[in-house]
């Protein structure tokens, strides 16, 4: 029986387009908040597409409920 070694795999490779976002948020003395994003500009596009494609939706149940006056 041979024995594997644990080795660390190699890094992934990021998108040559990615977009990286950082960010630390302060709030009083004792309370920071980290936070960090990617995204590819497909990913941009595909957001932008579902957003639209809800507002749309969204439109199209406020417009068609009725309203009653009083």
């Amino acid at each position: 029986m041979s024995v594997v070694p644990d080795e660390p795999s190699a890094p992934v490779p990021s998108h040559p387009e990615e977009i990286r976002s950082a960010f630390e948020l302060r709030l009083g003395r004792h309370m920071t908040l980290q936070g960090s994003a990617r995204i590819t500009p497909a990913g941009v596009i595909s957001v932008g597409l579902s957003v639209s494609a809800m507002m749309l939706a969204l439109g199209y149940l406020a417009s068609s409920t009725r309203r009653r006056r009083y």
